[in-house]
């Protein structure tokens, strides 16, 4: 064991990813998120990472001051969904880490019915934000102190990301493809 490693934390009351609604798996009911931090050095400063699983949108959460324990992940993930109409908050999915003991306050703050956890040791059941997490790399190289990069930095580097060109969406950005679910009315609004 390394001293700054993540470690399984206490969490609590977790609904496991095999009860989630099987329409997350399609890809075709948008809302679905799935969600993660990125670490830096020595685990001591992070990033909240969110990817809605049909546009392939990433939202960035800031984590002031590199503090990352359940109490500002739940701030940070509250904030970055919040604005977003119900029918595009429907369900998170994310990992047993201790970051999300506070879960059901994040799932009453968004309206959603609960936050589904991956088995351990298992980010294959996040795929889409797995690979997210890898082209934030490119920005966000392991090993470096997270900390330094302003909300501004990383609301930057989110726009950037969300304009990129998808081949899964027929070339489309993720950007353009929230765009047109913002403003399509949905039957699904609650």
């Amino acid at each position: 064991r390394h001293a700054g490693a993540r470690r399984p934390g206490p969490v609590t009351g977790m609904t496991l990813i095999h009860d989630r609604p099987a329409a997350v798996l399609d890809r075709v009911e948008p809302g679905h998120w799935e969600g993660d931090l990125i670490m830096g050095t020595a685990n001591r400063t992070a990033i909240v990472t969110l990817v809605e699983r049909t546009s392939r949108c990433t939202l960035l959460g800031h984590l002031p001051d590199g503090k990352h324990d359940s109490a500002a992940v739940r701030d940070a993930v509250i904030t970055a969904l919040g604005d977003l109409p119900p029918h595009l908050r429907l369900t998170l999915t994310w990992d047993q880490g201790k970051e999300m003991a506070l879960h059901p306050q994040i799932a009453a703050g968004l309206g959603m019915t609960t936050v589904y956890f991956c088995d351990p040791r298992s980010p294959w059941q996040r795929p889409t934000n797995e690979h997210t997490n890898g082209l934030l790399r490119d920005y966000f190289p392991k090993g470096t102190d997270l900390s330094v990069h302003t909300a501004d930095d990383i609301a930057r580097v989110q726009a950037e990301l969300n304009a990129r060109p998808r081949r899964i969406l027929g070339w489309e950005s993720p950007a353009h493809r929230m765009a047109k679910l913002l403003a399509k009315p949905s039957v699904l609004r609650r």
